[in-house]
């Protein structure tokens, strides 16, 4: 009887293990119950609602979950960006190509219009952040700014700006704010 008291213990603290694990990962492409904008951090990004491998300028590249964040609007629709290895493309292209963004709503971003779509994003010396398209053109350019502030810079990130409805998404001090265009 003891042993199986041990065996229903371990089976129990695997399924409620099992069953939270899901739940986290669930909650990640599930709009918040109050009908608010989420931010979400990186452990929220998982292959269920960005891929693991994005193409770009005819090759695939490996996402840096670790490395990666966005906005889950109350409608159920996403903003998220993840930085990318890039390490298999020209150096022209590296210089530019950082990270990967997907958006399912228009953006505004430095008073520019960006349509929904994946996109090839970077920023680039002398405060510039630029956005392509899977062909690498550039379709927006605009001014970044750099936050000397910051305490614990990471390579990427989005984080709520002082005015609502506004994001700012970073790499590491540097940043674009960005506001969804109804």
């Amino acid at each position: 009887m003891a042993r199986f008291a041990k065996y229903f213990l371990v089976l129990s603290v695997l399924f409620l293990t099992f069953s939270i694990r899901y739940l986290q990962t669930a909650m990640a492409g599930n709009p918040s119950p109050d009908g608010k904008e989420v931010i979400l951090k990186a452990a929220d990004i998982t292959p269920k609602i960005f891929p693991e491998r994005v193409f770009f300028r005819g090759q695939s590249a490996p996402v840096q979950f670790r490395n990666s964040g966005g906005v889950h609007f109350a409608d159920d629709l996403f903003v998220l960006a993840g930085m990318v290895d890039s390490s298999g493309y020209s150096t022209a292209i590296k210089e530019k190509y950082q990270a990967y963004l997907l958006n399912e709503v228009t953006l505004e971003i430095g008073g520019q219009t960006l349509k929904p779509g994946a996109y090839g994003i970077g920023f680039l010396n002398g405060g510039k952040f630029v956005v392509m398209d899977l062909g690498a053109n550039d379709v927006l350019q605009a001014a970044s700014q750099r936050d000397a502030e910051m305490k614990r810079p990471v390579p990427l990130q989005v984080v709520a700006s002082a005015t609502s409805g506004t994001y700012r998404l970073y790499a590491g001090r540097d940043y674009v704010e960005f506001r969804r265009v109804h």
